[in-house]
């Protein structure tokens, strides 16, 4: 029997969160799908986790030497049998009409690449939904990852939770690179050879993100680096809201120098400081019923912006100085280190 949909799921040194989503996929309501995992160079395999569940599921395992998330869920596509695909990064989880909410949709209004929100669970730690909070608030990444204006054709998937059609697979062969943006990158490649795009509201996840400030920071300047490469191949997708992490960040460290400079301009500083930490913590505090919740989330939000703003200056400064021009050869695209 063919299937449906085929779900890829890259890991990498994560079998106890692989455990807990193939958990999700056996008690799906929609069943005519496969699952294909990918292991991409792990020293801490899931394989054992596979085999567990190979009763319960049609499941594929696949172990690679380390190429990186992109070119993972690459493999996953060249193996996958299915007319659909579906990508799931391993640290998340999902309902049990997930895939019945995703293939209602694409029977109504049919969608050739797909992305789906996501949020926190109330299992979820403090930390995380205060790093979960932070990013999906309207005052942080101003709610446009998961927001329904997003609803028309210049959505851009994020592969934490997206969905596309063979056909897509088929014209773009998959990721061209496999970090620092490869997501975003795929999807304006998708989108410019005229497939529809889309977010499907419904079909969310339950991110588990980072667990650590820590941890949380370093992906965050990973991400502010990922913007600037990004840049490197459709220069106009550099907006002006990428800039406002790094704004805040300069903002945030010139108000000492403020105090010596200007006295003035230091207190307005401090005021709009003030009421910017105050207005996150209301909203977290009201939105996830904890007041632990809401002082984490001052400590996220600041983590988050520094953390992307750093990392969008040390690329950006890169971008700058180095040679002009790229060039893609095969299934890379390289360009000056």
């Amino acid at each position: 029997m063919s299937r449906k949909y085929s779900i890829i799921i890259p890991v990498y040194n994560r079998p106890d969160e692989v455990e807990e989503l193939l958990q999700c996929l056996v008690n799906q309501s929609y069943t005519n799908f496969e699952v294909v995992i990918i292991e991409d160079g792990s020293v801490i395999k899931c394989d054992n986790v596979v085999k567990a569940f190979q009763h319960k599921l049609e499941i594929n395992y696949y172990f690679q030497q380390n190429t990186g998330q992109g070119f993972a869920r690459n493999t996953g596509f060249k193996y996958a049998k299915g007319e659909y695909f579906v990508v799931l990064d391993s640290d998340a989880l999902i309902e049990n009409n997930y895939l019945q909410i995703v293939d209602n949709q694409l029977n109504t209004n049919f969608l050739n690449l797909y992305g789906g929100p996501d949020r926190d669970h109330p299992n979820f730690s403090p930390i995380q939904k205060a790093i979960s909070y932070s990013m999906t608030s309207i005052f942080t990444t101003g709610g446009i990852r998961g927001s329904e204006k997003n609803l028309g054709g210049t959505f851009h998937p994020r592969s934490f939770n997206m969905g596309l059609s063979r056909m897509v697979w088929e014209q773009t062969q998959g990721f061209k690179i496999t970090r620092m943006g490869e997501d975003i990158e795929f999807s304006i490649r998708a989108i410019s050879l005229g497939f529809r795009s889309g977010l499907i509201p419904e079909a969310f996840i339950y991110h588990k993100r980072r667990t650590s400030f820590s941890q949380f920071f370093k992906q965050l300047k990973f991400f502010g680096k990922a913007r600037i490469n990004i840049s490197r191949f459709f220069p106009k997708e550099l907006k002006l809201v990428h800039t406002f992490p790094m704004l805040f960040t300069l903002g945030c460290l010139s108000i000492p120098f403020l105090y010596l400079i200007y006295k003035p301009f230091f207190y307005v500083g401090i005021i709009f400081l003030v009421l910017y930490i105050l207005l996150n913590f209301i909203d977290s505090t009201f939105k996830n019923k904890s007041l632990k919740v809401g002082f984490l989330s001052i400590v996220a939000v600041f983590v988050q912006l520094f953390g992307y703003g750093i990392g969008f200056m040390m690329e950006g400064w890169k971008r700058i100085f180095e040679e002009k021009g790229y060039k893609q050869t095969g299934e890379r695209i390289e360009y000056p280190s």
